[in-house]
């Protein structure tokens, strides 16, 4: 890849996706043209559009693409995206140059200070209360995060230099194409077995990854395979630890001690007790980077207001609450399930749950059914495709058969609102890293415009 100033046109094949749009508002701000290609509009493709980036919706060759300048014009694909894109066919053909997401954040990594967040779960929250943290103490930064931050609106920022903050994605072994100069895995939980095909393959991968990582500034969650790590624990000793977990008033309030670096009562509002690993893992690679920073990084926890689709409260009434969640795989259903049952221990559970991918369906069907099973009320939407043809067999029939619970149920979603009508003195959970975030702001709409 070339210096970025000797590019004048930037063209991204997926920009709708959450990492991609962040790339494309990061050239946007270096001042190159940019424009880019998603299958179907959306409100962050709109919001693309609104900021003067060209959005288009199909992939016939258009004349601005036959425009383009092979010499001056970067492509950008993401590995998530069909192998037989007709766009990265004709930019190949044509001699463009053509480059993955990761290898384009792995060249903007090379010369810059960066902390890199990695772990099949947590790295959106992490990375987003870590730029948090270093923005809210005026320091000057990229980051790249893989959801919208609630205290900005966005999922960029670029403020300045000093320091890059990025999502090291284990998909398509994206993460080893970084330069960080401080690392936090917090957790290597079998997932993407499309790729990796074994637990084993996947975890070598974040080891090859740790060892990217300089010595002395790698961080992780207590018990993971990983040597020369600092590790972080909520619950027994550990280099990086969180002290007398307590609720009060609604917020978590707890002590956080690393090195010769002790902070009490830290206040922070994100329910569950992932969520406060994930302050701790961010709280530990903020002090890494500016140590005599570290009570204020503390203090800054109490006004981060989280992510969009993590664990946000769309409706909250004594008949009813309404989360919105990503979850996705067994691990973060339990989470949900913990905090919801802390936060709210005296109402009835229902989780409305939207699988996501044939594979990943396949591959922990048991584990699924186990963690859905926790729900006083379990509802299944069809299993959303994304990137996957159909696997025979594999339906969400077949996993709700699975679910050891007698208040089990299929349902489309045209059925959600009406079972939301009949909720009294529950919590309802929807659940899912497709479509159904788009059901779940059409239901936040419909509450408010009934209050």
């Amino acid at each position: 890849m070339k210096e970025i100033k000797q590019y004048t046109d930037v063209f991204l094949i997926g920009i709708g996706g959450i990492g991609m749009s962040a790339l494309a508002r990061y050239f946007k701000q270096k001042g190159l043209q940019v424009a880019g290609y998603d299958k179907t509009s959306s409100e962050l493709t709109n919001t693309l559009t609104s900021e003067g980036i060209d959005v288009t919706y199909s992939e016939m060759v258009s004349s601005s693409i036959k425009n383009l300048s092979k010499a001056s014009t970067l492509i950008i694909y993401t590995p998530a995206l069909v192998k037989t894109s007709k766009l990265v066919e004709y930019f190949t053909l044509k001699g463009f140059d053509l480059f993955k997401r990761s290898e384009v954040l792995g060249f903007i990594t090379k010369t810059l200070p960066t902390l890199a967040v990695a772990g099949t779960h947590g790295k959106t929250t992490t990375s987003a209360i870590l730029i948090h943290l270093l923005k809210a103490n005026g320091i000057k930064l990229l980051g790249f995060c893989g959801g919208i931050l609630q205290n900005y609106n966005t999922n960029y920022i670029g403020d300045g230099e000093e320091v890059v903050v990025v999502e090291a994605d284990e998909f398509d072994r994206s993460f080893l194409h970084l330069h960080p100069t401080a690392a936090v895995i917090n957790s290597m939980d079998a997932d993407h077995l499309d790729i990796y095909e074994t637990t084993e393959k996947l975890v070598g991968a974040f080891q090859d990854f740790a060892g990217r990582v300089p010595k002395n500034h790698l961080y992780a969650k207590s018990g993971l395979k990983l040597k020369d790590a600092h590790f972080i624990s909520l619950h027994e000793n550990a280099e990086v630890q969180v002290q007398d977990i307590r609720v009060e008033n609604g917020c978590y309030t707890f002590n956080f001690k690393t090195g010769n670096c002790y902070l009490k009562n830290l206040q922070f509002y994100l329910p569950g007790h992932h969520n406060i690993f994930n302050a701790a893992a961010a709280l530990a690679l903020a002090i890494d980077f500016k140590p005599q920073l570290a009570h204020s990084f503390g203090k800054a926890l109490q006004s981060f207001k989280g992510v969009k689709r993590r664990f946000n409260y769309l409706h909250k009434t004594k008949d009813l609450v309404l989360i919105d969640d990503y979850a996705h795989h067994p691990k973060e259903i339990d989470a949900v399930h913990q905090a919801v049952s802390e936060m709210h221990p005296e109402k009835r559970t229902v989780v409305i749950f939207q699988p996501h991918l044939y594979s990943r369906t396949k591959d922990f069907a048991q584990e699924f059914a186990v963690s859905l099973a926790r729900f006083d009320e379990v509802y299944l939407l069809d299993i959303y495709p994304a990137r996957e043809a159909p696997i025979d067999g594999v339906t969400s029939a077949f996993l709700l058969n699975l679910i050891q619970n007698q208040n089990k149920y299929l349902i489309t979603k045209t059925d959600i609102s009406k079972r939301i009508e009949t909720a009294h003195g529950e919590v309802v959970t929807l659940l899912g890293a497709g479509d159904i975030g788009v059901e779940a702001l059409k239901l936040k709409k419909d509450l408010h415009e009934m209050d």
